[in-house]
């Protein structure tokens, strides 16, 4: 009995007071452009500095979970930029591209922010959809999945599903007005 309380002890330690988590997620949402514009400056592609970001950022939410974070949390953002910097370095050797490394301090954060905000916003509506589609019932999904994903005709989809063809149309019209409403579009 002790032995378990004190795992539930410790656990409650490492957990971080929720302010801490809601100035992390501040921070991110606030300086997103910025970090990858200082990825995109290491020299990494549009996607690659939107990895590094979230990379960087997994690092230091596992630091401030864990507590090993000895910096106070006005600091974290240039903390987050070395990180993102050393992840894109990391990056650009693994695909053996050259660039020259330059102090954290000498970066124009503002360089192609409209390019990377084009990224992340694409990619926010990637995972929107995515999350629409699973919201659909497992008919809907499976016939979204194989007619529009793997772009399958209408008659294989039905062998596959288990309906008519006709079905698979009805399915497919009231899977896409019901992702049309998810989207918001």
């Amino acid at each position: 009995m002790a032995r378990h309380l004190k795992k539930a002890m410790s656990a409650l330690q490492s957990v971080p007071e929720p302010d801490a988590l809601d100035r992390l997620a501040t921070l991110a949402r606030r300086e997103r452009g910025a970090l990858a514009a200082v990825a995109r400056y290491e020299g990494v592609s549009p996607e690659d500095a939107i990895d590094c970001v979230q990379e960087a950022l997994c690092q230091l939410l596992s630091r401030v979970q864990s507590g090993s974070l000895p910096l106070p949390s006005e600091q974290w953002g240039r903390y987050l930029a070395g990180m993102v910097r050393n992840a894109a370095r990391n990056r650009r050797r693994l695909h053996a591209l050259a660039r020259p490394h330059e102090a954290v301090d000498s970066l124009p954060l503002a360089a192609n922010i409209a390019a990377t905000d084009e990224v992340l916003a694409r990619a926010e509506q990637h995972v929107r959809l995515r999350a629409c589609v699973a919201d659909l019932c497992e008919v809907q999904r499976a016939v979204v999945t194989l007619r529009l994903l793997e772009e399958r005709p209408g008659e294989d989809v039905a062998r596959a599903v288990g309906i008519s063809a006709g079905h698979v149309a009805v399915l497919l019209h009231r899977a896409k007005a019901s992702l049309a409403a998810c989207m918001g579009t």
